[in-house]
């Protein structure tokens, strides 16, 4: 029986954010806007937006 590979992922490694003005969770989503699939983050509590989670800061 085979081993895993020296690259291959063991762990999953998830990073939990919280939001500074109300302490919601944020999450990451995709969106199709105009043909174009992006990323955004978005805090869960107070629905505010940003590129990624450490723009809330």
């Amino acid at each position: 029986m085979a081993g895993a590979s020296k690259n291959s992922r063991t762990t999953v490694a998830t990073q939990k954010f919280i939001c500074p003005d109300c302490g919601g969770e944020i999450v990451m989503k995709t969106i199709c806007d105009n043909g174009r699939v992006r990323n955004i983050a978005e805090c869960s509590k107070c629905k505010r937006t940003e590129r990624r989670p450490k723009d809330f800061k």
